[in-house]
């Protein structure tokens, strides 16, 4: 059971025993081991010179094994530092090869599933071996798993995967969507809405998409491309990150039910005029101008409209002017 940390089955026996009974002479292991004393004398000089006994008493002819923890726990330490090395090496080759693999051949990086069938298969695949993060676009009119029978989002939500998950307006407004959405929120699910998705999408560990193609309701069967790496994949995490900034946050009311975030605009009349110039491009000068005033009582305007959203920059302030619909 000790091989891994260098010692043989018979040395293992020789420091078990000496383990055992605290202490013990040649004449002991002999006799309780059934091992000749040629053995025990090379046994016994091999395992003192790598720190596994030391003598003692009279003479030093009796031998007592060194506190595991001390000598072998420190082995262990070493083996599994050594481990660490080796997966992050793994790793990194495994990403190597799979790099050159796309190279070498393109046709890898998009493979069709031809059906339903095979779609979901790859989907409940996909979040049971997820290791980080799930992205997803959840469209109107597609097949939405009820909570109960939604076991591989929760599961891998259960045991840390995050995930992000933008719906489509129409579905709060379906029976029974607004609960289930509710329960993948309490359980972890950072969920967002907005009022239109180009396409149905799933990112899994920005890895792997998976992304229905052409399909005509009722007269052809649903297939999908799944996509592994390369520029076509980047682009759609970009996709996805790009509607996440703009949609809205889903969040659960005291009351249990899911709400849309709503944020009272902090500005007036002026300051807001002040801002959709701002967001139009014009210049503190043009400004200024136009509001009959100076260009540092502009300055001093904006600077006060930032304390008073939050935002640390002129750009973060157009963006949250944009999203939050203030303008």
């Amino acid at each position: 059971m000790l091989e891994s940390l260098g010692l043989d089955p018979m040395e293992e026996r020789v420091y078990r025993f000496l383990v055992a009974t605290a202490e013990a002479d040649i004449t002991d292991l002999i006799g309780n081991l059934g091992i000749d004393a040629q053995t025990v004398e090379t046994i016994l000089i091999s395992m003192r010179v790598r720190g596994l006994i030391r003598t003692i008493g009279p003479g030093r002819r009796r031998f007592a094994a060194v506190a595991p923890d001390i000598v072998l726990g420190s082995q262990l330490l070493r083996h599994q530092q050594a481990i660490d090395w080796a997966r992050r090496e793994v790793d990194q080759l495994s990403e190597e090869y799979r790099d050159s693999v796309r190279r070498r051949d393109a046709g890898r990086l998009v493979e069709v599933l031809p059906n339903r069938a095979a779609l979901q298969e790859r989907l409940d695949h996909l979040q049971e071996t997820a290791r980080h993060e799930v992205l997803h676009f959840c469209r109107d009119h597609e097949t939405v798993l009820p909570s109960e029978e939604n076991h591989a989002e929760f599961a891998a939500l259960r045991r840390g995967v995050e995930y992000r998950v933008i719906y489509e307006k129409p579905l709060l407004a379906e029976e029974g969507m607004p609960a289930d959405i509710a329960y993948g929120v309490k359980l972890g699910e950072q969920a967002r809405v907005m009022s239109w998705l180009p396409v149905r999408l799933t990112i899994v560990d920005h890895e792997t998409a998976v992304l229905p193609l052409v399909q005509v309701d009722g007269i052809s069967e649903q297939t999908a491309a799944l996509i592994r790496g390369g520029q076509l994949l980047e682009a759609l995490i970009a996709l996805f990150e790009c509607y996440w900034e703009r949609a809205t946050l889903l969040r659960i009311a005291e009351d249990g039910a899911l709400t849309e975030r709503t944020t009272r605009c902090p500005l007036g009349p002026d300051d807001l005029y002040l801002v959709s110039l701002l967001v139009g491009g014009a210049s503190d000068t043009s400004i200024a101008t136009q509001l009959g005033v100076s260009q540092r009582t502009v300055q001093r305007r904006v600077s006060n409209i930032l304390d008073v959203t939050g935002a640390r920059t002129r750009t973060q302030l157009a963006w949250r002017a944009a999203t939050e619909h203030w303008l």
